[in-house]
């Protein structure tokens, strides 16, 4: 009733007050005077207030009014609307405004039809109209703005385009992602999904949508991981839908569109259904990845031993099953556990991404040492009845080798990463916790499956190959692939922790390989006691492993094999395709959830790293976060408005290939 009451009284003012002096003084302002037929010119009203006076947003809040326009201009001429720059609030006797008590510029694209003759005057006239305000008094003014463009070139004066281009950096962004809310017990909750590493500056949500929340109510802000919470005093009968624009710095601002969902502990969920066909096709791209992880050449070598001691056996089907389930179990625990670890990390405040523990070029090492001793027990050096006991399935011990199995193969598989994994664990981050943690478990079970499905139908292992002598070969054979990961894992480290890290890691791996061999020699032997060889040289290998840093910093010699991830520039892009170079290019910024797990998850992946730097692949990247003026340019020329944008541009000198805005180590790796 308040507002209405003002809008009534605004209206009644408007006449009388057109002819007084403006307390905002307004400029019509074209980016360029000579717009190109077919193109798209940007015109602005440059408002300048005077001082204590101040103009509205377009959502002006319990009072005010927004910029009206009315345009004259040639047929043909196309108008958008109003674009403007993030407010600030201000709180009068009570009421909440949206204002401008700064000089502010309302942007409109303007498109110019094509097929116009140089030299075409298009004069262009609008009435604008505006409140103007003070602490004490409110004046509703009109200003008529006249320019007359001219069809011509384009072109763009160097003053103009700076200007401009401070006045685009002060536009609200698109967030890309879906933000939720909910209302109870009169209270206002909105979820924002914000990267935590994200430095905010005064945080404030800005609705577009009215009756959705007590503007003049106070706000407050938590953060809880990846998300940005805010709650308010709600109004009854809110809508459905919200929009508005979160600032998180004084000119920067994120558009959002919030929909409803549980907010609980400050981490929204959608709703049901939309979390229910999300949560299914995340579970089902890693029950799929989870498969296909047997087939890559560490986990191979120990799911096909273990599927051939199970048809070695001959244990009974009960016996079998419970092989099976004691495998599953390893499996998914592991799984499970690592999830767990990585969204307690994520929820701390840490941008971690799935395999989070590989960034330590510690745990590398100790990967490298597994690798090589799985490798050395299949060549026969030492025997490990985990990994080589077939009789010992039959009894209650096979069990818990089953189980260890089971949970070594999850372990020593997450440095890979293949189709359908990586988008599947990208979004379980973005889920709940429950529904993220299915996600995990799901990713378990389908890289169990296989051993799963042995060991509860007796017409699978049937049909695996009779036991004999030729199976000491093949386990032999299955040795190169677990020597090759060791191999990929030194390099790997050489990449964390640079040639002095890669010798530490060698030095103790070689020491590991004589405890095994030295212990492999006591078992030929029967002695007792044959292992104390390998615990002495394990403690001494993990003591040399400790010395490598905790992060690792980039192998220098590789680093100048390959130009490195170049900041976006548009004579630097025109040079290298020039030079028919191939060229990654992607768009992101800090505020970006959908951008950060796309690097995680894909962009920094080593694998993708070794196949930009092999065939030499220029990776250029454009941080968006502070709207960096050239960047929305090209993605306006784009047809895009906001990040995540990834394109490749192939070798030759050939047109850019668009990517999907869900990004994987394996659909990089092939473009290269």
């Amino acid at each position: 009733m308040i507002r209405l009451l003002w809008l009534a009284l605004l209206a009644a003012l408007a006449i009388p007050a057109a002819a007084a002096p403006t307390h905002i003084t307004p400029r019509l302002i074209a980016e360029s005077m000579t717009p190109a037929a077919g193109s798209r010119v940007t015109l602005a009203f440059a408002m300048t207030p005077a001082p204590q006076w101040h103009g509205y947003w377009k959502n002006p809040g319990d009072a005010g009014l927004e910029t009206r326009v009315a345009w004259k201009a040639p047929d043909g001429l196309r108008f958008g609307p109003l674009q403007y720059p993030v407010p600030q609030p201000l709180l009068i006797a009570g009421l909440m405004n949206y204002v401008y008590e700064r000089d502010y510029a309302e942007l409109v694209a303007l498109d110019v039809p094509a097929g116009l003759p140089q030299g075409t005057a298009l004069p262009i006239s609008v009435t604008l109209n505006w409140l103007a305000c003070n602490p004490q008094t409110c004046v509703p003014e009109t200003a008529t703005l006249t320019t007359t463009l001219t069809i011509g070139s384009g072109a763009v004066t160097p003053e103009d385009r700076a200007r401009f281009d401070r006045w685009r950096a002060e536009l609200p962004k698109p967030l890309g992602a879906t933000a939720h809310f909910q209302v109870a017990d009169g209270r206002f909750r909105l979820g924002v999904p914000l990267p935590a590493g994200i430095a905010i500056d005064q945080p404030y949500f800005f609705p577009l949508t009215d009756g959705a929340i007590d503007y003049a109510a106070p706000q407050t802000v938590s953060r809880d991981g990846d998300r940005l919470v805010i709650e308010t005093t709600a109004k009854a009968g809110g809508p459905q839908k919200i929009d508005g624009v979160l600032r998180i710095g004084p000119t920067l601002g994120l558009e959002l569109t919030a929909v409803p969902g549980a907010v609980a502990a400050g981490k929204p969920t959608a709703q049901a259904g939309g979390l229910f066909a999300t949560l299914m096709a995340a579970l089902g791209g890693a029950i799929l990845g989870g498969l296909l992880l047997n087939v890559m050449p560490c986990v191979f070598p120990i799911i096909s031993l273990k599927a051939l001691s199970l048809a070695r056996s001959g244990g009974t089907e009960r016996e079998a099953r419970r092989e099976a389930l004691a495998y599953t179990a390893g499996v998914v625990l592991v799984c499970a556990g690592l999830g767990a670890a990585l969204l307690i990390l994520r929820a701390s405040g840490v941008a971690a991404g799935w395999a989070f523990q590989l960034q330590d070029a510690r745990v590398i090492a100790v990967l490298l040492l597994l690798m090589l001793a799985i490798g050395l027990n299949l060549a026969g050096l030492f025997e490990l009845p985990v990994l080589a006991g077939g009789d010992r399935l039959a009894n209650a011990g096979g069990i818990g080798g089953a189980f260890w199995t089971g949970a070594l193969a999850a372990f020593v598989a997450t440095p890979c990463t293949g189709p359908f994994m990586a988008a599947a664990l990208g979004v379980a981050i973005l889920l709940p916790p429950v529904a993220a943690m299915a996600v995990f478990v799901g990713l378990g079970l389908g890289m169990a499956l296989p051993f799963l499905l042995l060991g509860f139908i007796p017409a699978l292992r049937r049909r695996l190959p009779k036991p004999g002598a030729w199976m000491d070969v093949l386990r032999h054979i299955l040795a190169v692939p677990m020597f090759v990961t060791a191999l990929g894992l030194a390099w790997i480290l050489g990449q964390q922790a640079g040639v002095d890290g890669m010798t530490i890691g060698l030095g103790a791996a070689l020491l590991l390989a004589f405890g095994l061999w030295w212990s492999g020699r006591r078992q030929q032997a029967m002695k007792t006691g044959a292992w104390w060889p390998t615990l002495v040289a394990l403690l001494l290998a993990i003591g040399i492993v400790v010395m490598l840093p905790l992060r690792g910093t980039p192998n220098m010699a590789v680093a100048a094999a390959t130009p490195g991830h170049e900041k976006f520039d548009e004579a630097r892009l025109a040079t290298l395709r020039k030079d028919g170079r191939p060229i990654f290019l992607y768009f992101t910024a800090d505020w970006c959830l959908t951008c950060k797990v796309n690097e995680k998850a894909a962009i920094e992946r080593s694998e993708v790293a070794r196949a930009f730097a092999d065939k030499h692949v220029v990776t250029m990247v454009g941080d968006w976060t502070r709207g960096d003026p050239a960047i929305s340019r090209f993605l306006a020329a784009h047809g895009r408005s906001g990040v995540p944008f990834y394109l490749y541009y192939p070798s030759g000198g050939g047109d850019p290939r668009e990517l999907p805005q869900v990004l994987t180590p394996g659909l990089l790796a092939d473009l290269a």
